[in-house]
């Protein structure tokens, strides 16, 4: 399945390269579209996130019950027509309009599921580290071409760059992704409600809500400071991110691999988070531009410490069969979190100035901390494979007290996923009678 893994990965990156391609640019090009304002520029820019937090639960459930392809054509045709509209768009509005349609095809939680359907938990942390790796060469790439090519080609190039991109997934997902299977479960399956009643998912889902937050407010302020506060040229930005990312590389190697081998991921959230605090610190306070340059550096640090480790961790949390649902979730509280900080960034700029936002986001990272500390650790739970033949559980059990997490045939063999604080293999082998 290690094909699968990387072209999903790959559909995944260009998704994202299609929203971080504009981010660097997008404050300073929209300003010369009709009706553009420091707030409509904003919204704008968090336009996208609107509808990708609403259409990602959906989407996900759809998956969990037409299939994960059918789904991926879907957004990805949804997102081929808002790149393209977006491209022709010659006021605010218009731009804002296209990148609800954009954001209307929200599949990366359906190709996340995907990936955690082909791999099993052993293996799926590094599965995510090559999805994450991805992501973050799309980021940097994205980074280097947005002020090249925008500067060259004109802004809308690079939403019919996106576009061009999303046309080819399609491709790839029916020409080289497997047949998927289908998750049998053989407890009764949870409701939704579920997904929102379990503490861990729901700090995981803050978690994405502040990570893609913070990154959004950044790239919308950012750019304004630094060419208000130090004078840089529009031109010359793309120096400033290249150079910050780096560093977020160096980071993310970190996270990937050894986030993964020494099981440290909930440390990493921790520590990611606090990096955030150090970065806007040293924003609000400089006044040099070095100094201010470097924070910027370590913020990036901070966002790529958590990149590789956030769909994996989340994963861990959610039971099989409603997998796509609750990645859904979590995807939509990212891009809830994506909105918040294009609008907030806008807000907050205009009406109280860059060194209070900075210090706000602070108060916001202590508080996120607070959660982090309350996560349960996702090493407690181990998986025990039990082959082909179906568990036999007593009767009326309470998987509960059983310490029994999840039971589930991932379409090749029986696997009991059980939290080894209550109980153990051996334990369970003989409830199961194996």
């Amino acid at each position: 399945m290690q094909k699968a893994v990387f072209v999903l990965s790959f559909i995944v990156a260009s998704r994202f390269l299609g929203l971080f391609i504009v981010l660097p640019v997008f404050s300073v090009y929209s300003a010369d579209l009709a009706g553009a304002s420091e707030l409509n520029i904003g919204v704008a820019l968090g336009a996208y996130a609107i509808s990708q937090m609403i259409f990602q639960v959906p989407f996900g459930v759809l998956s969990d019950k037409i299939g994960r392809k059918t789904a991926m054509l879907l957004g990805l045709l949804i997102f081929i027509a808002g790149s393209i509209m977006c491209a022709l768009a010659s006021d605010i509005w218009t731009m804002a309009l296209g990148r609800l349609v954009q954001g209307a095809g929200a599949v990366g939680a359906v190709a996340v599921a995907m990936i955690s359907d082909f791999t099993a938990e052993s293996t799926r942390g590094r599965a995510m580290m090559v999805m994450g790796m991805m992501i973050g060469a799309s980021f940097a790439l994205a980074l280097i071409l947005s002020p090249v090519l925008s500067a060259e080609w004109g802004f809308a190039s690079l939403f019919y760059l996106s576009a061009a991109l999303s046309a080819a997934c399609i491709v790839l997902l029916y020409t080289l992704v497997p047949s998927e299977h289908k998750t049998v479960k053989v407890a009764g399956a949870a409701g939704f409600a579920r997904i929102f009643a379990q503490k861990d998912l729901m700090i995981m889902n803050v978690t994405n809500f502040a990570q893609k937050m913070f990154i959004n407010s950044i790239f919308m302020v950012i750019p304004f400071v630094l060419m208000k506060k130090f004078g840089m040229p529009r031109e010359e930005l793309w120096n400033v991110y290249l150079y910050s990312m780096i560093f977020g590389f160096l980071a993310m190697g970190f996270a990937g691999f050894w986030g993964d081998k020494y099981r440290i991921a909930k440390g990493l959230l921790i520590v990611g988070a606090g990096v955030f605090i150090v970065a806007f610190l040293n924003l609000a306070m400089t006044e040099n531009r070095a100094v201010f340059l470097a924070g910027v550096a370590v913020f990036f640090v901070g966002f790529n410490l958590h990149e590789p480790i956030l769909q994996s961790t989340a994963s861990r949390f959610a039971l099989s069969h409603q997998r796509g649902a609750a990645l859904g979730v979590f995807s939509a509280f990212g891009y809830a979190g994506s909105f918040a900080g294009g609008a907030l960034g806008g807000l907050l700029l205009a009406k109280v100035g860059f060194t209070a936002l900075a210090f706000v986001y602070c108060a916001i990272c202590a508080g996120w901390i607070w959660l982090l500390l309350r996560l349960t650790n996702p090493n407690v739970y181990s998986n025990l494979n039990v082959g082909h033949v179906r568990p036999n559980l007593p009767p009326n059990s309470n998987l509960k007290k059983l310490g029994i997490f999840d039971i589930f045939n991932n379409g090749e063999e029986w696997i009991i996923k059980f939290d080894s604080r209550v109980t153990d293999a051996l334990t369970l082998k003989k409830i199961i009678q194996i």
